[in-house]
């Protein structure tokens, strides 16, 4: 059985996310997009936690379900920690999975002694990585813990402004409790492969995309492919504490995410590593130091080189949005009419976004009349053969239209 999911997303009472974010449109569209697991998210906010407990059953492996049975959920939340290790500031995202209702119940109880939880979907508290993960394995040792999106700049665990250069100084003797980092869009597999830790024996990598609205370009953009027996809550975090049933990630191309290259958004410059050191990390317009993104930071804290890859290692696709391709052909944004027309008609054809971006051959395409330019572009997609401007502190990357080598005569 396979099983694509994406297990890190958001609820409305999150800061930044779409106000109509509700279980029921993850379904909709998490089903459109191809996925079969969803994160519930935030379960331990009180008014998310309501909307799941009346909209969402508990079979007995732990997985959630709707009446409609389209998309499977799990329970999942995001954690923002800000504290003070090392004589350093530190703040770190971690994604927390449960295993059913009752740890879930004590897992919310918990947080609830440390801080409030109803002021945001994602809560922050003052306590470090290392309790937070001592004391959620005395309420169960099925609880898992991940690093989200562990290269950005300011709340991933190698983060450049927050983080730390190793799991084992953030994490201590508890180190042994962490099973995977979650690789977030500016990073890719190769990248993190090259780290000490991330060896695939002991720690993995996952994708996930911290959806912050239901769209298809936003929910799915990133998830784990798994290869299970049977669809169960121990059969998912088995795969990822020992590797076997991780089949696969799905990534943006790195220079997609918000972090990729260096920069300052505000003054409109962003720079390579390369460029970064040469002007000795100071912005050329403002004079202030950069923003230091994932690029940089990787090679700061690789032991590898470039192009190593672990025994056993999964496989991993490397994929633009449906809607992104799209409105690169149409030459128009992504929530347009036309790049919505279009988009549905693949959908009513193809069945699901990833069907388009993964499975069907040019020959099916083509007899479905796709337009032959578009085509082209979903298979370079499908090969990571697209060229983009890299994003830089909090700025997207941008997708540029090929262009045509010049004929020579």
């Amino acid at each position: 059985m396979e099983i694509i999911a994406d297990l890190q997303v958001h609820s409305k009472y999150a800061r930044a996310t779409s106000s109509a974010l509700s279980i029921t449109n993850l379904e909709k569209w998490g089903a459109i997009k191809g996925l079969n697991l969803i994160g519930t998210g935030d379960f331990q906010h009180p008014k998310h936690r309501q909307e799941i407990d009346e909209t969402l059953e508990e079979d007995e492996n732990g997985i959630l379900w709707t009446k409609e049975r389209k998309v499977a959920f799990l329970w999942q939340t995001e954690v923002s920690l800000m504290f003070s290790q090392g004589g350093k500031r530190r703040a770190v995202h971690l994604l927390i999975f449960s295993p059913n209702k009752e740890v879930t119940n004590k897992i919310t109880s918990y947080l609830a002694s440390k801080g409030r939880l109803d002021y945001d979907g994602r809560p922050i508290f003052g306590i470090s990585c290392m309790q937070l993960v001592h004391d959620l394995k005395q309420i169960s040792e099925m609880i898992e813990i991940i690093p989200a999106h562990c290269m950005t700049p300011w709340f991933g665990i190698f983060g450049s402004k927050s983080g730390f250069d190793s799991l084992e100084e953030c994490f201590g003797e508890e180190v042994r409790h962490i099973h995977a980092v979650e690789s977030g869009m500016s990073a890719d597999p190769p990248m993190l492969w090259r780290f000490k830790e991330i060896d695939n024996k002991n720690v993995r990598v996952v994708s996930f995309s911290d959806a912050h609205s239901f769209w298809p370009w936003r929910l799915g953009r990133e998830a784990t492919i798994f290869e299970l027996e049977e669809l169960g809550y121990s059969n998912i975090i088995r795969a990822i504490r020992t590797g076997h049933g991780l089949k696969a990630t799905i990534e943006t191309p790195p220079a997609y995410g918000r972090y990729h290259y260096d920069g300052h958004r505000n003054c409109g410059f962003s720079s390579s590593p390369e460029e970064t050191k040469k002007l000795k990390g100071i912005c050329p317009v403002c004079k202030n130091p950069l923003t230091i993104g994932v690029d940089y930071r990787v090679e700061e804290l690789a032991v590898h080189p470039k192009g190593h890859t672990p025994e056993n290692a999964p496989e991993f696709y490397e994929l633009l949005p449906l809607h992104e391709v799209i409105a690169l052909h149409l030459n128009s944004q992504l929530n347009s009419k036309k790049t919505w027309k279009l988009y549905n008609e693949l959908i009513e054809n193809f069945g699901t976004e990833f069907n388009v971006l993964l499975r069907a051959s040019e020959e099916e395409l083509a007899r479905k009349d796709v337009d032959a330019k578009l085509i082209e572009l979903i298979l370079m997609n499908r090969k990571n053969k697209l060229k983009i401007k890299p994003g830089f502190d909090g700025e997207y990357g941008r997708v540029e239209m090929p262009k045509k080598q010049a004929t020579l005569f």
